[in-house]
């Protein structure tokens, strides 16, 4: 029979310790609401009364001394034509409708902030920006290899983008529109799964009141102070959802307290 020396067990003990200290981290992290699961210190938050409503409200929302703590004051957005649905974003598998491409939702749930993008040089913002050009495509083709990817015409070739309603510099496509000129990208169908929603932004409006194919739309001041204001180091997060659906995620997702 085979004796351990006291420095081998001191060792054993520690390797035991350090391994249930290790099982309970990450027990209590699985247990902590949603939003601090993922560690988020911002959090944009879009409110809409019911699943068909095509305007909501938006409220930006920051982590400041255990708690959230609105920033600023709420205005006014455009979602959906056809309101809200589910997208595929960090929250769980949810029952009921999900976004498919053309029905006109925007995306409901909890969605990474990454990327920004424009027709400008540059943006005042902290966050990582991509300038558009004439041959930059966003790919909403069912069956595409490229579906949800935003790309170069002139890498990929014309025929991978012939059939995207998508341009990203509609100044030049679409009669001067200029709702892409300011934009952030919404991480929704990180796995670009076809049919499952594509191009999701969050890109300046047509005007109060007019809804989207399925992005969030705002006006230009608003966009201006929201890119001012998100800053990467503190990965950024955007919620969406009905009111009723949000009080009922509320606790269980660490979401803000809204008015």
């Amino acid at each position: 029979m085979a004796f351990l020396s006291k420095h081998n067990t001191v060792k054993l003990s520690i390797v035991i310790l350090m391994t249930l200290l290790a099982a309970c981290a990450q027990i209590s992290k699985n247990d902590l609401p949603l939003l601090q699961r993922v560690d988020t210190k911002q959090v944009v938050v879009v409110i809409a009364d019911n699943w068909e409503a095509t305007t909501a409200t938006l409220q930006k929302f920051e982590w400041q001394n255990g708690n959230w703590q609105e920033v600023d004051t709420a205005f006014p957005v455009n979602i959906g034509r056809t309101g809200l649905a589910w997208g595929l974003g960090l929250h769980s598998a949810q029952k009921g409708y999900y976004k498919q491409e053309g029905d006109g939702k925007a995306t409901a749930g909890v969605f990474d902030l990454s990327q920004t993008f424009g027709y400008l040089d540059q943006l005042d913002t902290t966050m990582p920006y991509n300038p558009m050009t004439a041959s930059n495509y966003c790919i909403d083709v069912n069956g595409s290899p490229l579906y949800n990817q935003i790309v170069d015409e002139t890498i990929v070739g014309k025929e991978a983008t012939k059939d995207s309603s998508e341009p990203m510099r509609r100044d030049i496509h679409n009669n001067n529109q200029d709702i892409y000129k300011k934009g952030i990208i919404l991480d929704h169908n990180v796995a670009n799964i076809s049919d499952q929603g594509s191009c999701i932004f969050l890109h300046l409006w047509f005007g109060p009141g007019v809804p989207t194919a399925g992005c969030t739309a705002m006006a230009e001041p608003n966009m201006d102070r929201l890119l001012a204001w998100l800053d990467p180091k503190k990965s950024p997060r955007y919620v969406a959802l009905p009111r009723a659906q949000y009080l009922a995620k509320q606790q269980a997702w660490g979401l803000p307290v809204i008015k």
